[in-house]
């Protein structure tokens, strides 16, 4: 067939054909498009059960100096209890609520990011939303970690050219 020879228009034709990737000036910019959330450090996380009395997962959030839990059932994420919703929740009420279930005072529903995601899905969630740590879920929506400040800090830097 000559170059000459129009193209049957039936015939399928691939749209990447004549693709050329995306180039970036900065190896920055290239990390936050093209690496996923799996690679930013989103281990070790703590999950507790939504049983788990409050006394004992504020004990459990000072014991391991950390500032937040996932709670999940079966590996599926249903809330998060952090330092926060202590503050907020639980504090001035310690005596009254320190043995109710802390799927009383978790945050329902949080904001969680796939570890398939763009890396810069995680650093949008805690700029938009203004959450300090986002759970990370695999594709089966089971909990594989948490994004912290200084995990999504340590990304960037491993990526910023000076």
């Amino acid at each position: 067939m000559s170059s000459l020879t129009p193209k049957d228009p039936d015939a399928f034709q691939d749209p990447l054909e004549n693709y050329d990737p995306k180039v970036y000036e900065d190896p920055l910019e290239e990390a936050l498009a093209e690496k996923t959330v799996s690679e930013i450090c989103h281990e070790p996380f703590v999950t507790i059960s939504p049983d788990l009395p409050v006394h004992k997962a504020v004990e459990k959030l000072a014991g391991l100096h950390v500032s937040c839990l996932l709670v999940a059932e079966e590996g599926k994420l249903l809330g998060v209890f952090s330092d926060r919703d202590v503050l907020e929740r639980v504090a001035l009420e310690f005596d009254a609520v320190k043995d109710r279930p802390v799927r009383e005072l978790m945050t329902n529903n949080p904001v969680y990011v796939y570890e398939t995601d763009s890396s810069a899905a995680a650093l949008t969630v805690t700029a938009a939303c203004g959450f300090r740590h986002v759970p990370v879920l695999d594709v089966e929506h089971k909990v594989v970690g948490i994004v912290s400040p200084q995990r999504v800090t340590a990304f960037l830097q491993q990526h910023f050219v000076k």
